[in-house]
């Protein structure tokens, strides 16, 4: 553990790179660099960063860059990334699961069939660590966020640390009020005793239906559009006649139409412009508007904000 300073940024205990490049830390493997990288050492340490830093310098978070297009202009400011030490797991009376802000779903589904809970299995198909998952009310296979979340800890962007009980998230279909400047250090989730092998071949299930269905080992993003209500979106998009169309190196997956994929030399650029393209053609077939559920963060090539 080192102490690291820059002219622009206050001290911390944990490290700062400046010009960072983030595209190895994406799933699509694209985008320029954050002007500061700032990885804190613990909950304490990121309050204290925060209190410290210019009020007026962007502060933005980034998880396991799972459900993210970071431009190919790069970010300015600060991206916040909590490191390994935030990613713990301890159970606590009540069937509970308290759970630092960079663990992994599919690590709390697999602590949670160890530890014989059941209603936490649905996290083993979501590829994500819990501050994004939390923020996006993140679901699948029956389970959502929202039906298992008690609190969260979270710091805020002048730096104060707060608890938070479910009800002031104000859940809804992929949707939390957890405004953009909070970061999530902690959460507690609820579960109930259950039988391991069940819990385990729900888990098993899920992984395989998965596979079957989704490019999970390509370079994507997940979920591109969220449903629109009465509708599946990987369908429009398929009706649409938009399964493997391309933009340069960027292509809607053949196996699932809502999952965009990085052949190998897309840019940030050729992903969104083929994801536009698609809300394109649905809305012109079917009059609905799809909603990016990817989330698209920084400056375009040109450098201009998008």
């Amino acid at each position: 553990m080192t102490t690291v300073s820059s002219s622009k940024l206050p001290s911390i205990r944990g490290e700062i790179e400046a010009n960072a490049p983030l595209a190895p830390l994406t799933w699509f493997r694209v985008g320029g660099n954050a002007e500061w990288l700032v990885s804190p050492y613990d909950t304490e340490d990121l309050s204290d960063f925060l209190k410290k830093i210019d009020p007026e310098m962007p502060v933005r978070t980034l998880g396991i860059g799972s459900n993210v297009i970071i431009r190919d202009g790069g970010v300015s400011g600060v991206i916040i990334r909590l490191p390994r030490r935030f990613s713990w797991i301890k159970r606590e009376e009540g069937n509970r699961l308290r759970c630092g802000g960079s663990t992994l779903g599919m690590m709390i589904s697999k602590v949670a069939a160890d530890e014989f809970l059941t209603d936490l299995e649905f996290m083993r198909g979501i590829p994500g660590s819990i501050g994004g998952m939390i923020r996006m009310n993140a679901g699948a296979y029956g389970g959502d966020i929202s039906k298992i979340l008690l609190q969260v800890t979270l710091v805020r962007r002048n730096g104060a640390i707060e608890i938070w009980p479910v009800e002031k998230l104000n859940f809804a279909y992929r949707y939390s009020e957890l405004s953009e400047d909070a970061i999530v250090t902690e959460a507690l989730f609820q579960g109930r005793e259950g039988d391991k092998a069940k819990i385990e071949a729900q888990m098993a299930k899920i992984i395989a239906e998965r596979e079957s269905s989704q490019p999970v080992r390509s370079r994507t993003g997940g979920s591109t559009f969220k449903n629109p209500e009465g509708h599946k979106a990987w369908q429009l998009i398929d009706e649409a006649g938009c399964r493997g169309l391309k933009i340069g190196d960027a292509q809607v997956s053949e196996m699932h139409a809502n999952f965009l994929l990085n052949l190998g030399d897309a840019t940030a650029a050729d992903i969104e412009n083929l994801g536009e393209e698609v809300r394109a053609r649905v809305k012109a077939k079917f009059g609905i508007s799809l909603e990016w559920e990817i989330k698209r963060i920084g400056h375009k090539a040109d450098g201009d904000k998008a």
